[in-house]
């Protein structure tokens, strides 16, 4: 182990990944091992159905893990309990669908002990999106919404003035233990049931408010998405209503373009009665413009053919979860005090809107 390392713990929230723990933990114990830095990995099975707990015990096998099982209760929930149990100075969090790039973890430690300042590091996403036209469209969504970036990927840090402007989750991301704990424990929603909360946005915003986030590509994972139109469709819908979690309460551009697709949804509602076809042929034209945009910003020519032929489905599956979760602050809002004007108006749409949303459990993102 290098001299002066910072101890690193690892914490993986799974639920039903069978296909891929082992491929994340294989990747992981590669990473640390190129960069010879004994990790604590803390995994926490979030209620799987499927071979996951098998898996984790072949796993146990070969590498030092520490599992920790519970009942379904989300993502959040999981992400908390593995950092209860975490030991290390800093943790870093990782999602199951993730390969960490062999060099990444070399990066880190260098960064931790050489810029003690850079202490919260963003982890650059690649999609695997070549032959996944689900995964391409949402790579090509995120090369519109933070082209800042993804134009040219280098060295950087965001901080909350420029924090909507930035690619940032907990899919790949470190800090030190304490700062993560106190975020946790800053947590709220505007929902009742946190396995619907933007469980990443919201404590990266209050992050962001005290410490400034860096990216590098130099600190970097491929990750692998949905990859079936069934999947797809739900974790449209799962998006929009943690979209809601994440801005409703947060003014800026994420916001008002929440509000301007609501308005232009309902716009488009009230036509399409009037002129379907006109619709239609506008609706094609759009999803094709979005595909030269996607070009435009540098993805590739699949992510662009994927967001031309998805972006109608995706659209639909995202308003409806935008109304859910409308409807999920309302309700959670009224039973505590009033509610804004704007929320009571959207309420019997959204309520139309749950009684037709498909009832499967909610995928982790």
């Amino acid at each position: 182990m290098s001299a002066n390392s910072p101890r690193l713990s690892v914490v993986i929230p799974v639920c039903n990944e069978q296909n891929w723990i082992d491929r994340c933990v294989d990747a992981l114990s590669a990473s640390a091992r190129a960069a010879d830095w004994p990790i604590e990995l803390v995994v926490v099975d979030d209620g799987s159905t499927d071979a996951t707990p098998e898996k984790l015990a072949t796993l146990g096998k070969r590498y030092d893990i520490a599992v920790l099982s519970q009942a379904n209760a989300g993502r959040f929930a999981a992400r908390a309990a593995g950092l209860a149990k975490a030991s290390g100075e800093w943790v870093l969090l990782l999602d199951s669908r993730v390969i960490v790039d062999i060099g990444s973890l070399s990066f880190l430690q260098e960064q931790l002990k050489e810029s003690p300042d850079r202490m919260v590091w963003n982890g650059h996403i690649a999609v695997a999106s070549e032959h996944n036209p689900y995964a391409g469209f949402m790579a090509g969504l995120v090369k519109i919404g933070w082209r800042r970036y993804f134009s040219d990927p280098r060295l950087t840090s965001f901080g909350i003035d420029d924090f909507d402007s930035y690619p940032k989750g907990t899919t790949l991301f470190c800090a030190p233990k304490e700062l993560l704990e106190a975020s946790v424990a800053a947590f709220s929603s505007l929902f009742e049931d946190t396995r619907l909360s933007s469980d990443d946005t919201r404590m990266l915003r209050w992050i962001a408010e005290r410490r400034r986030i860096n990216l590098s590509p130099e600190f970097s994972a491929t990750y692998h998405g949905r990859d079936s139109l069934k999947k797809f469709a739900a974790q449209s819908f799962f998006r929009g209503t943690t979209y809601v979690d994440s801005y409703l309460a947060s003014p800026g551009p994420a916001r008002n373009a929440m509000f301007g697709a609501l308005a232009v949804g309902v716009a488009g509602l009230g036509f399409a009665a009037k002129r379907p076809k006109t619709t239609v042929a506008a609706g094609v034209a759009g999803a094709v413009a979005a595909g030269a945009v996607v070009k435009r910003c540098g993805g590739t020519t699949a992510e662009a053919r994927a967001v031309t032929t998805l972006l109608p489905l995706f659209a639909t599956g995202f308003a409806a979860g935008l109304l859910r979760g409308l409807f999920l602050a309302l309700r959670a809002r009224s039973r505590r005090g009033p509610l804004g004007a704007t929320l009571v108006a959207l309420n019997a749409n959204a309520a139309a809107a749950i009684r037709m949303a498909p009832r499967e459990r909610e995928p982790h993102p």
